[in-house]
């Protein structure tokens, strides 16, 4: 990894381009400029990203990305540990309160810290460096190409399903090709139709709340018909292992994962310091009483053994109620994951652009195509690890290594907090909590990290030595300046070539 500043010279700049190119990129500013004067939009052709979301557009990605396939496919993961229906809808409750008190404490640090980025930003304003660099690695190598693969392989496996008969499996070369094409397909979106992009979230976001809002009248007219003997000693046979609290308390905040990732988008947003909030205040209750009354539906008629030996619960629970009409429910979890996954790609990405215009990823990464201001280079490079991991067949297994790591930096994100409450007590905060409310996140993610370490030692260990691995990246990537010659020329050939396929160059700053 090249920091942007070994690649810069003196006479660019660090645009690295050629008095000829500078012309040509300028000739191409102007005429994306004139683009963007025709489709009535803005005529600031400043290279850098647009304010172009509101705050549809906010709740429409933290919809988009918590209600993705999770919920229609595994909720059988709490009611699995805890055995008894009573006990799961209660961690149901708890983990949308606990995303919620989360929310809040980013909430604060999103209007404190307005920078795109999300958890890396906060990471890297407070506790410096390295942390942030980690966190970023375990992102870009593991959390983020992972979870494209899983979504695009879970949207496959639904579309390709009614090509098959119920004795034939899909071959798994085919769910792979089609999870590619997904992937590509949304990234070609998000790199140069940002505003179709937008829209096609709005929609499929009313499109999943309507589908699971159609199981929640489905469950409470069964059970309106009396059929209610699932909830008959809702709290008999509790399990009160506190290990296996903790592995359903992780099922549970699975399905709730995302609430954070409007935060990597700040710098997008029309007037963050409202909109930000707002978005998280109307999505995180919004989620949570939906999320709890479709569990309410899925346990009113399966009861607990069909539940766990479902493998796509929303699917089973058609098959038994919806009679022909329970086509809709594949199609649902269909459009759920594709949203879910072009949500995920879009975010993402800035992560990716962030680290890199603060030097720990590779300069042409930090680089924003000229025409439709996306960070373009961000884009491709995430849809490659995506399609590697495709042909990965631990790729379940890589994520499963990291989900206590990622709970750890969350939780350094929100001490964040309590740091800036200490080391800047004047610092501007639009929106501030309560001390209380960072301190109970702490303390239940703290529970949530340790418990698990003699539940799962091996799956700690291995995500521990995934992160480890990132640290001799750090120090030559971004800590060793004096690079040998040839080095830095290569990247910056690299780089050249990039801007040039890519039309993309260094983002402008505001005077």
């Amino acid at each position: 990894m090249t920091t942007t500043n070994d690649l810069q010279s003196p006479t660019s700049e660090g645009m690295l381009l050629s008095p000829t190119s500078e012309a040509s990129t300028s000739a191409r500013i102007a005429a994306g400029a004139a683009d963007e004067i025709r489709n009535g939009g803005s005529v600031d052709s400043t290279v850098q990203m647009k304010k172009r979301l509101g705050l549809l557009e906010g709740v429409a990605i933290i919809l988009g990305i918590i209600i993705g396939s999770g919920i229609f496919i595994s909720p059988k993961g709490v009611i699995r540990e805890v055995e008894a229906v009573g006990t799961s809808l209660i961690i149901w409750v708890l983990c949308g309160l606990l995303s919620m008190i989360g929310a809040l404490c980013y909430a604060e640090l999103g209007t404190s810290i307005p920078k795109s980025g999300g958890d890396y930003a906060y990471i890297l304003e407070s506790f410096g460096h390295l942390p942030a660099f980690l966190f970023l690695w375990d992102a870009m190598m593991i959390f983020v190409p992972t979870t494209n693969a899983i979504m695009g392989l879970t949207f496959a496996s639904y579309v390709l399903q009614p090509f098959f008969s119920v004795d034939c499996k899909i071959p798994e070369v085919a769910k792979q090709l089609l999870a590619a094409a997904t992937i590509c397909f949304l990234t070609y979106l998000n790199s140069y139709y940002m505003k179709v992009t937008t829209r096609m979230q709005n929609i499929i976001m009313f499109t999943k709340v309507g589908a699971l809002l159609m199981i929640i009248v489905v469950g409470v007219t069964w059970m309106c018909f009396g059929h209610i003997d699932n909830f008959y000693k809702p709290f008999d046979n509790t399990q009160t292992d506190p290990g296996k609290f903790a592995v359903a308390f992780y099922s549970g905040i699975f399905s709730y994962a995302g609430w954070n990732y409007l935060n990597f988008m700040t710098e997008e947003l029309q007037s963050p310091y409202k909109n930000l909030p707002r978005a998280i205040y109307i999505s995180l209750p919004l989620v949570t009483i939906i999320y709890v009354l479709a569990n309410m539906s899925y346990l009113a008629v399966l009861n607990h053994k069909e539940m766990i030996a479902s493998d796509a619960i929303a699917v089973t629970f058609g098959d038994k109620v919806l009679g022909v009409w329970s086509f809709i429910i594949p199609i649902m979890v269909a459009v759920s994951a594709f949203g879910g996954l072009s949500v995920h790609i879009m975010t993402s990405s800035r992560m990716c652009f962030v680290g890199a215009r603060n030097g720990h990823m590779p300069a042409l990464l930090a680089h924003i195509n000229i025409k439709s201001y996306t960070p373009l280079p961000s884009l491709f490079f995430l849809c490659i690890l995506s399609i590697i991991m495709l042909v990965c067949s631990d790729v379940y297994v890589l994520i499963t290594y990291s989900s206590i790591v990622e709970s750890f930096f969350i939780m350094l994100s929100v001490s964040a907090i309590l740091y800036f409450r200490y080391k800047r007590p004047n610092m501007e905060r639009p929106i501030k909590v309560s001390l209380w409310i960072p301190i109970i996140f702490i303390i239940i993610c703290a529970f949530l990290i340790i418990v698990p370490i003699y539940v799962a030692p091996y799956e700690v260990g291995m995500g521990v030595l995934i992160t480890v691995v990132g640290i001799p990246f750090y120090y030559v990537g971004v800590v060793w300046k004096k690079k040998p010659q040839c080095l830095l020329k290569f990247t910056a050939s690299v780089t050249i070539l990039c801007q040039k396929l890519l039309m993309s160059a260094k983002e402008e700053k505001d005077d």
